[in-house]
């Protein structure tokens, strides 16, 4: 790694090739890097020179992960990826979403894009996190894709994970309802997954936002998942819940949006049912909000504000439309 700076001339393609190197969500490079910059950064991994907090041992082990990679594999990869007419946005960016600075040494070293990177500098309000179990009911997904809709009509933009179940309700209902909408992955944004949402993930890509904070060619791994859901968190205002296990990845999501002090909603469900498990404990335990009809979908997306909201028709579940000044 002794020519890396031969490789990456600016901070934009150093931060580039720092994703391509070390694993997203490493608090340790992230403070580096927000010490350092990503020039710097690179040019102490390459050499023997004393790491700023770190002993001898420990700075040992964070330069092994930048031996994964030499330079010419490096330099590479940054070539195909501007080839690939894939977008990047850094910190300075005017479209950089400064929502993710709340996120400090943790945040992504970069934002890897593909279409309207725009809809990242709306205020954070203007957009919701909707996220839910993969082996959804029937139920769910109608709850889901019909809030998806009313946000979506009210202007709000719809972040999710692209994943089967209750996000690609989402992501379906708020293109359906023409809206925009945003999809979190946790791969390259070049080689869409889960495979049979393909169709689904381009139209977001046309349509809406795809963006991840690892390279293009990357693969969705267990530790990428988990530190997705970082990102889904921080992105938005507000994380709605609809169908859930007790220990799965939307829960992870809801979690770090309340460690992160935004508002968290949950659809109830039967007690008799393992997909409302989740949801019933956030209700439970104080850290959503119970989201039961569009009065509740308003306030939820417009936290600390008082919601206005018409209702269509009378109601005893979150199925109905509504018409809202929000």
């Amino acid at each position: 790694m002794t020519i890396l700076s031969q490789v990456v001339q600016d901070e934009r393609t150093a931060r580039m090739a720092l994703s391509m190197l070390v694993e997203p969500d490493d608090a340790v490079t992230g403070r580096l890097l927000g010490e350092l910059g990503a020039l710097e950064l690179l040019r102490l991994a390459g050499c023997e020179d004393a790491v700023p907090g770190l002993s001898t041992v420990d700075a040992q082990v964070w330069r092994a992960q930048f031996q994964r990679s030499d330079a010419r594999t490096l330099e590479q990869n940054l070539v195909g990826a501007e080839r690939a007419d894939i977008g990047t946005l850094i910190p300075g960016d005017k479209e950089w979403p400064s929502a993710l600075d709340d996120l400090g040494d943790r945040r992504p070293y970069v934002l890897w894009t593909r279409g309207t990177t725009s809809f990242l500098a709306r205020p954070l309000n203007d957009l919701v996190t909707i996220t839910g179990a993969r082996a959804s009911t029937s139920y769910g997904e109608h709850v889901a894709g019909q809030l998806a809709s009313d946000l979506a009509s009210a202007e709000r933009i719809i972040v999710a994970g692209g994943a089967y179940g209750i996000e690609g309700a989402a992501h379906r209902a708020a293109l359906a309802s023409g809206g925009d909408t945003i999809t979190v992955v946790a791969n390259g944004v070049d080689r869409p997954y889960p495979i049979g949402h393909r169709e689904l993930l381009e139209r977001v890509a046309d349509l809406g936002l795809m963006v991840s904070e690892v390279p293009p060619g990357a693969v969705p791994t267990r530790h990428r998942f988990i530190a997705r859901a970082r990102v889904m968190a921080v992105l938005s205002a507000a994380t709605l819940v609809v169908e859930a296990g007790a220990r799965s990845g939307s829960m992870t999501v809801a979690r770090r949006a309340h460690e992160l002090g935004r508002t968290v909603g949950a659809v109830p469900g039967p007690v008799t049912s393992a997909t409302s498990v989740g949801p019933n404990r956030l209700i439970r335990d104080r850290i959503a909000s119970l989201v039961a009809d569009s009065s509740d979908l308003a306030g939820l997306a417009n936290p600390g504000r008082t919601p206005q909201v018409e209702l269509g028709r009378e109601h005893d579940g979150p199925t109905a439309s509504a018409t809202r000044t929000l």
